[in-house]
C-alpha cells in the first residue's frame, strides 16, 4: 500500500513535469514566431526601400554607417 502511494506521487510529480513542459515549449514556440515575424517584416522593408543603421563603435567612440539595398524581386 505504501508502493502504491509512491507510486502515485511519481506519476503526479512526472505528469506535472510534463505540463510544465509543454508550457515552455508553448512558450518558446510564441517567441520564435514573434522573431520570425519581425526578421520578415525588415527583410520586406529591405527589398522595398534601403535601411540605414548608424552604430557608435563602444571602443573608440566613431560613428559607423551601415546602409543595406535591396532590390524587389518583380511578383509571378
Amino acid at each position: 500500500m505504501v508502493e502504491n502511494k509512491e507510486s502515485d506521487l511519481v506519476s503526479q510529480e512526472e505528469a506535472l513535469d510534463i505540463e510544465r513542459l509543454k508550457r515552455r515549449l508553448d512558450m518558446l514556440d510564441q517567441r520564435l514566431d514573434n522573431i520570425d515575424s519581425m526578421v520578415t517584416a525588415v527583410a520586406e522593408r529591405v527589398m522595398s526601400q534601403p535601411i540605414t543603421l548608424n552604430i557608435t563603435c563602444p571602443y573608440c567612440g566613431k560613428n559607423i554607417e551601415i546602409t543595406i539595398i535591396g532590390s524587389e524581386k518583380p511578383r509571378a
